[in-house]
């Protein structure tokens, strides 16, 4: 131990130390979090938060390695491997996923404590395979117990650490976080104090020498965003997760807020995958009993062998509605009488999603019919209790008796339900009060009459005009007679209603949701091809809904979102439709019968749209951007409109001052084009389709060449020359521009080393490729490799490049400078803040835009901006690069105005350069 402290003391940099701790402590608290978000996540989605947990931590603890070995000093000049070192990150990131999923996927302690365990030893393997890549003028010695010690310290924390921050208990993610901090900590200068290094001039260091200070604060700063997004991607998560939870939630109260009912969800095979609270006090199983499980257990055994669960299945499928009358098993064995009723749910596409399950207690319901067949004993004290109504029949069809709860039902004078009553005169007299005529009275007691010649009875479903919803059930007596029960379902009927209106309607605004929309949307397009008329599918999105959210909160945004959706409902009239499909997205259906009704329909959402709300005295106009696409001249089938109408909607925001847009084929042309340019750009590379040619760079006065500008120049087999203009931001855009650039960098450099003279090469950075972490490294790695002196080599930025994150760029800028590269800043004077820029840094060029130099002719304005851009290059003493000289009148203006050096079309055309004995020469391309 007190090896260890003295190592710790007399051989490290505190400074260091300390930011090695801050990437520590980040590096273990996103790693639990991830742990944690992992474990709470499903199998589909837990591989994904697995993989991001293990590349994270890994890149953290490397981090935290790395820049701990950078505070290390043994009191010689060190170096690293950098294949060796990449190995190190390998290790951790592999090994640390590995015990991250053991440990998450795992729900026994002693899995957890293992994937704990490998995680440590992933630090290990990290730590001492980095130690490899040390190179040092000496021999290093292993004290084997410390190492063994360290080994072992950081096995147990990790194991201490994974078994916490996955447990359920308070302030476990901090303490699985302290643990893992410790477990590192403890190897990493464990690990440090077994070091005994024996000098030995005759060993070179051939590694990689690093400036420690920069590189820790540059491997700091990119560990801590690493992390950070992790950290962002998790609460974002977390706010996407409580959305769902509130609306599953809202769901949950309302379907366990019905008690008289055992509500559960069955998959395509019959598997219970929800179960409500009414369920559970019915069937005695709890929700993590009974997920997963066969339907099939709730019925008798015979039931099950006579294969009456998957026959239930068959019919629901097939007429759309399976009900019954039957008896059923609870958990604890007793049965019970139920009354089920299975509805299949179907996908928009006729894909079955599974079954929904109504199941009512009907065991008294059952208990009364038989007492009122078994005894006469107080009988009509039993009649007069029962919750349903009840009818006796004889076989001449005359009543015998009915009870007061007929005459409930049914709201009936009692004199009209009295014995000797004709079943079907007892049948007009319930119809009459609707209305109905004597066709239909008769076919209802038809209907009626087939039901009570079954063997078993059966049960018909009556719904009246005032939504009385009754369920008539007849069973047939051996005397040729029945027994009639009447049980009003109406609120059972609502409750069926209500859950299925949820299944199709968003739960904050009430509005269709994107399902409904999509169902919707097929049958208008199926009423357009039918009637050969036009339908308009509108997508609309809020402007300034994030913006509200962020200011005023989340509940001023959803007011916002009730509010828009109020509106959009009352906006809408026939053939109109209109639904929310999620966050600040909703859509609109119209029926195109004139173009002027569509023109008054957009008019009126974006009314709508851009009307004041109030929010408590804050009043916001929202605001909202349109997209419009026509069937059938936009497209045929549901998918293909809904596309076009985003692609319209896209084009919309993008516009300023347009908010209405309607789908034109090119928007679709074009973002195919863009699409496949993208393609061909990752494979031009291999396939030689670049090429640079350069631009000649010369003195104002003495016209000596300078430099070159090296250009980047693409012949696409299929579309030949391709403009810079129109790659170079597709380029930038899908990331092909970090390979072509580090391409144009290396071919330009190479060829500009072959040459006999000292010329300077000028390459263009792109801001994509400044944003790098990597590019210090690809310069420097490029000028070794190509032999180019680095005082020959000119990187050209422009502001913009630099103005996303200034403080960034500029550093690295820095470290580029200090290789002995020259920085230019390029296009100078364009940008808002071009002093401010230069104040910021000592460029060693100054370009002056071309724009300046085709108006100086005739502008006084763009002659004075020369002369000011002159004088404070002057004052600077950086050097002024005029670009676009195009006539002698504007050479001899830039001499008149003493400018150092110019290039443009006046000297020559960018061209191939093909290098001799006099020097490079230019080769003019065709």
């Amino acid at each position: 131990m007190l090896r260890v402290l003295t190592c710790l003391r007399d051989q490290h940099n505190w400074a260091l130390v300390v930011l090695a701790a801050v990437v520590c402590v980040s590096a273990s608290l996103t790693a639990m979090a991830l742990v944690r978000r992992a474990k709470k996540s499903d199998s589909r989605e837990r591989m994904r938060w697995v993989l991001t947990a293990g590349a994270a931590t890994g890149f953290g603890i490397w981090a935290t390695h790395f820049i701990a070995m950078m505070a290390y000093n043994p009191g010689v000049i060190t170096g690293y491997d950098l294949v060796r070192t990449l190995v190190s990150l390998i290790v951790a990131v592999t090994v640390t996923a590995a015990g991250i999923g053991l440990a998450a996927m795992e729900d026994r302690l002693v899995w957890r404590s293992v994937g704990g365990a490998l995680v440590g030893l992933g630090v290990a393997g990290m730590h001492y395979t980095g130690m490899m890549a040390l190179e040092v003028p000496a021999h290093i010695h292993w004290l084997k117990d410390l190492v063994a010690v360290s080994v072992l310290l950081g096995m147990a924390c990790g194991a201490a650490a994974l078994s916490v921050a996955t447990s359920d208990r308070a302030h476990s993610l901090w303490a699985g976080t302290g643990l893992l901090v410790l477990g590192i900590v403890g190897h990493h200068f464990t690990g440090m104090g077994a070091i005994e290094m024996v000098a030995d001039p005759a060993r070179a260091t051939s590694g990689l020498v690093l400036s420690p200070d920069s590189m820790s604060l540059t491997i700091a700063a990119v560990a801590l965003a690493v992390l950070g997004l992790c950290g962002a991607t998790i609460l974002h998560r977390q706010k996407l997760d409580d959305v769902v939870a509130d609306n599953e939630r809202h769901l949950s109260v309302l379907v366990d807020a019905i008690q008289d009912y055992a509500i559960c969800m069955l998959d395509p095979e019959g598997r219970v995958s929800n179960w409500n609270s009414g369920a559970q006090r019915f069937k005695g199983y709890t929700a993590d009993e009974i997920v997963g499980q066969g339907f099939d257990r709730f019925y008798p055994e015979a039931q099950r062998r006579a294969g009456k669960p998957q026959k239930a299945l068959q019919i629901a499928r097939d007429m759309g509605r399976f009900e019954e009358e039957a008896l059923r098993v609870r958990k604890d064995g007793s049965h019970f009488y139920a009354h089920v009723v299975l509805t299949p749910m179907f996908k928009a596409n006729g894909t079955l999603l599974g079954f929904a399950k109504i199941t009512r207690d009907v065991t008294q319901i059952k208990a009364d019919r038989e007492r009122l067949r078994q005894t006469t004993h107080n009988f009509d004290t039993a009649l007069r209790h029962m919750s349903q109504g009840l009818c006796l029949y004889d076989a001449e069809e005359r009543l015998i008796l009915a009870n007061p709860r007929v005459i409930d039902i049914f709201n009936s004078d009692p004199e009209k339900v009295v014995p000797g009553l004709p079943f079907r005169e007892q049948i007009a007299r319930i119809l009459a009060r609707t209305g109905a005529t004597a066709e239909f009275i008769e076919a209802r007691y038809q209907a009626h009459k087939a039901l009570i010649a079954q063997p078993g009875g059966g049960t018909f479903i009556s719904e009246f005009r005032d939504g009385t919803v009754v369920a008539i059930t007849h069973r047939p007596m051996p005397d040729g007679g029945w027994v009639t029960t009447f049980d009003d379902i109406t609120e059972r009927r609502r409750d069926e209603a209500r859950i299925a209106h949820m299944a199709r309607h968003d739960g904050l605004t009430g509005l269709p949701n994107r399902d409904h929309f999509n169902t919707c949307l097929d049958q208008e397009l199926e009423w357009g091809a039918r009637h050969g008329q036009k339908v308009a599918a509108i997508a609309i999105d809020l402007n300034r809904f994030k913006e509200i959210n962020d200011l005023r909160g989340h509940a001023a945004g959803d007011t916002v979102l009730k509010v828009i959706a109020e509106r959009l409902r009352a906006t809408c009239g026939e053939g109109e439709f209109t639904a929310r499909l999620g966050g600040d997205e909703f859509a609109c259906i119209k029926r195109v019968i004139d173009t002027r009704d569509l023109t008054d329909f957009i008019e009126r959402v974006q009314t709508a749209l851009n009307g004041p709300i109030d929010l408590d005295g804050f009043e916001v106009a929202p605001g909202g951007s349109v997209g419009v696409a026509i069937y059938p001249d936009d497209a045929t089938q549901r998918e293909g409109l809904m596309n076009n109408a985003d692609l319209a909607l896209y084009r919309a925001k993008s516009t300023h001052g347009e908010h209405v847009c309607f789908y034109e084929a090119r928007m679709d042309e074009v973002a195919r084009d863009r699409r496949a340019l993208a393609k061909d750009l990752w494979q031009a590379i291999g396939r030689n389709e670049f090429s640079v040619h350069y631009q000649v760079q010369k003195a104002v006065d003495t016209q000596e060449i300078t430099g070159y500008e090296a250009l980047l120049r693409w012949k696409h087999p299929e579309r030949g020359h391709v403009s810079p203009a129109d790659f170079i931001p597709i380029a930038e855009e899908c990331g092909a521009i970090l390979d072509i650039g580090e391409w144009v960098l290396r071919t330009a450099c190479a060829e500009a080393a072959s040459w006999h003279n000292q010329a300077k090469i000028a390459v263009n950075l792109s801001p994509v490729q400044l944003g790098h972490v990597d590019l210090v490294h690809l310069v420097h790695s490029i000028l070794i490799e190509t032999g180019l002196s680095p005082r020959r080599l000119e990187l050209e930025i422009t502001e913009s490049t630099i103005i996303g994150d200034k403080a960034r760029a500029l550093h690295i800028l820095r470290q580029i400078k200090a290789l002995g590269v020259t920085i230019a800043i390029d296009d100078f004077g364009t940008g808002y803040s071009s002093l401010d820029t230069l104040n910021s840094f000592p460029f060693d060029k100054i370009k002056i835009d071309r724009s300046f130099l085709l108006e100086a002719e005739h502008s006084p304005q763009a002659r004075a901006i020369i002369r000011a851009i002159l004088a404070l290059g002057k004052s600077l003493q950086v050097p002024v690069l005029a670009e676009g000289v195009e006539t002698v009148t504007q050479l001899e203006l830039l001499k008149s105005e003493g400018c150092d050096e110019a290039q443009g079309y006046y000297f020559g055309r960018p061209a191939a350069l093909v290098p001799d004995e006099a020097g490079p020469d230019i080769r003019r391309s065709a």
